[in-house]
């Protein structure tokens, strides 16, 4: 997968109609926007194609969609908060056909520097299927160039991420990535292709499962490699260590082993909890106080839970982090929910904020760990797009990285 990709700098949109996507998949309630990230961090591309003389048409999916069109799933919302971003009027189609005759009208009425937004590209239930032909072609139909700057949904071939740029192409138009998927391509792809050595990656989160391609290939890139958070439990039971009621996956104990020699075996380091906070039952609900104790985790009591790591074991991971030129950090330490169980989480999150190296956020709960503790400004780079960093580190191919032109 060529990681040199066009952007938007490298096209000449004036007087062009130009069809973005984007991820405005944010948080709704009772129909108001409660966390604008996405949003905000889709102006610059959007800033730059009205500046050029585009005529721009924007698109993205909201929500899951499980029961057909519905208001509660509108871009609506999204199209009030962009017009006042933008200080100028975003026309909202709101025909639930997406790309029907109100889409078309409304292009067709389009002046240089004009912005329309379509409605959820999930109403239309070809946007993710294999057979999405006929949308991909619809949506191209209304388009000169093509500009993919949702990263989050990358790694979906979907008509409005991959199928359409066919179409595109087909007519001799472009498909660029905007500013945002620019970014996660550099900060993203170089860290795993390409990094500034001591390379170190730290996984989180609760299964290893979620994570099996993950750490084998990063094995094969990084220098040390820590692994905190539940799935932590299932590399100390394979290690033979007693780790009472924590969480665990039996029928991975043989994959564990097996990374914990390829480690050896490519001279790398693997870390592991040395110490694990542990609970005697879990919090109802998540976040309700919770009494704590310590245990080294040779030899965890056969009644209590590990729910975060120890502060030894934070300890050494901040020092790990220390002498670091790239660190990767998906996934956090322990329970994060719990204020009492988030001190692993806030240890490994404060180390990366106090280093120079290079500092990548993979999305997910780590993005979001690391937003509520206020370090967001520390990091080099936080992920918009969490299954699509997973799949980034894991080494494959994202369709909406792979359908952009190469320079």
């Amino acid at each position: 997968m060529s990681l040199n990709k066009k952007s938007v700098d490298d096209i000449n949109v004036k007087g062009k109609r130009v069809l973005v996507r984007c991820d405005f998949n944010v948080p709704l309630k009772n129909g108001e926007i409660t966390d604008e990230t996405r949003i905000v961090a889709a102006l610059p591309t959007i800033q730059k194609l009205i500046n050029d003389g585009g005529k721009v048409i924007l698109c993205s999916h909201l929500g899951k969609v499980k029961n057909g069109p519905n208001e509660g799933e509108s871009l609506a919302p999204v199209a009030k908060r962009l017009s006042e971003k933008l200080g100028k009027e975003v026309v909202f189609v709101s025909d639930y056909n997406v790309t029907g005759e109100a889409a078309t009208k409304a292009v067709e009425a389009m002046k240089e520097g004009d912005v329309v937004l379509l409605q959820n590209t999930r109403f239309r239930g070809e946007e993710e299927t294999k057979n999405g032909e006929q949308f991909s072609k619809e949506l191209a139909d209304l388009a000169d160039d093509y500009v993919c700057d949702a990263f989050g949904s990358s790694h979906r071939a979907h008509a409005s991420v991959a199928g359409v740029t066919k179409f595109i192409s087909a007519k001799g138009g472009s498909n660029v990535v905007g500013y945002l998927m620019e970014k996660e391509i550099a900060f993203l792809g170089n860290a795993v292709e390409n990094p500034v050595r001591p390379f170190v990656a730290i996984l989180g989160g609760a299964k290893v499962a979620d994570k099996l391609n993950v750490i084998s290939n990063l094995l094969e890139k990084c220098d040390t490699l820590i692994i905190g958070g539940g799935m932590a439990y299932t590399f100390l039971k394979a290690q033979g260590y007693e780790i009472g009621k924590s969480l665990v996956d039996d029928s991975k104990i043989d994959y564990c082993k097996e990374m914990m020699a390829k480690a050896e075996k490519l001279g790398k380091k693997l870390l592991l909890p040395v110490d694990a906070v542990t609970i005697a039952d879990f919090p109802n609900p998540i976040d309700a106080p919770v009494e704590v104790e310590v245990c080294d985790v040779k030899n965890m009591p056969a009644d209590r839970e590990g729910c975060d790591i120890g502060p030894k074991t934070a300890e050494l991971y901040a020092e790990a982090v220390k002498t670091a030129k790239t660190v990767v950090w998906n996934g956090p330490m322990g329970v994060f929910e719990n204020p009492t169980l988030a001190k692993g989480t806030i240890a490994v999150a404060k180390a990366l904020a106090e280093t120079d190296a290079t500092t990548i956020i993979g999305g997910g709960d780590s993005a979001a760990a690391v937003n509520q503790l206020g370090f967001a400004d520390k990091m080099s780079h936080i992920s918009t797009g969490g299954g699509a960093s997973l799949e980034f580190l894991e080494g494959k191919e994202l369709p909406g990285v792979v359908a952009a032109d190469d320079k």
